[in-house]
């Protein structure tokens, strides 16, 4: 999916209005519409709000000393999460941290824009921020493929596993959870709604993209044993509320008519997460024992 939806941002050129997104050109499958198409902007559960398209989960932490933007979706939809921030009452330039989940474009892709707007931190996972800072060219399975590149941006911040990340009494906990990049980041907060305690995951993307080797001439030394300790870390965190960095990895589109009446009640769901991970975890190791054991 990945790697056809950079097909997409190749061939559409030009920068996206908030109204009106580039049309997709011909022959590029309807199905990738959506990395490009505005959603309706919505709460989640206390401070967090959902600010992405269609596919791709981008998600506004508003407080009190300023804003956290975790994700940004593709490059040229710069202008469209900024609206959505705008028409749910915030303001864009008062965001004060940047975050992310994967150093790969489509969660990326704005956050040089964000930065140029906000001058907020960027805080990065090792070694994800020398990813970000090449432009994508540090990548280990797209580094040499243009069409994955984006604009590079300089880490402020760079993070360890089990790091804090704190802004206007929001604690984020970031969580290594390598594989799908060397530093893909799931985010773990704890957040209050209408006198109920919340604990809201952001996993870090389990799935493998095609290409990737991760048992002959594997593509990164150790990113076997890397997605399975990536595994049992995320099984081991039980959240209440968990949302992905593409809205189908939660079912965002059945759940969002149900909070107009549940509120944060209807994105509680931890039978889900672990359906999630599982079904990730089944497909993993379906293509490990696809490739056979390592050679001797």
């Amino acid at each position: 999916m990945l790697r056809r939806a950079f097909l997409i941002l190749a061939a559409l050129g030009g920068v996206a209005s908030a109204q009106q997104p580039a049309p997709l050109p011909p022959g590029v499958p309807e199905t990738y519409r959506a990395f490009f198409e505005p959603a309706e902007p919505l709460k989640i559960v206390g401070p967090i709000h959902f600010v992405g398209t269609r596919d791709l989960g981008v998600y506004l932490i508003a407080t009190r000393a300023g804003h956290i933007l975790i994700d940004g979706g593709m490059p040229t939809s710069g202008p469209l999460v900024e609206a959505s921030i705008r028409k749910l009452g915030f303001k864009p330039e008062e965001i004060r941290v940047l975050l992310i989940t994967q150093g790969h474009i489509d969660h990326v892709g704005t956050l040089a824009h964000f930065k140029k707007l906000s001058g907020a931190q960027v805080a990065l996972m090792s070694p994800d921020d020398e990813l970000v800072k090449s432009g994508g060219k540090a990548d280990f399975l797209f580094g040499a493929e243009e069409r994955f590149r984006f604009e590079p941006v300089t880490a402020d911040r760079v993070l360890k596993d089990g790091d804090v990340v704190e802004l206007g009494g929001v604690k984020l906990t970031a969580r290594h959870t390598p594989g799908h990049t060397r530093g893909t980041t799931s985010w773990v907060a704890t957040v209050e709604d209408s006198g109920h305690s919340y604990r809201v995951v952001f996993p870090g993307s389990t799935s493998v993209n095609p290409g990737a080797q991760l048992v002959q001439n594997p593509s990164y030394p150790g990113i076997a044993d890397d997605y399975r300790r990536s595994f049992r870390l995320l099984e081991s965190l039980k959240p209440d509320i968990f949302l992905g960095a593409h809205v189908g990895v939660f079912d965002m589109d059945a759940k969002r008519p149900r909070a107009a009446s549940e509120g944060a009640k209807a994105w509680v769901d931890p039978e889900g997460y672990l359906r999630y991970l599982g079904k990730s975890k089944e497909t993993f190791e379906a293509l490990v024992a696809k490739e056979g054991p390592a050679a001797q």
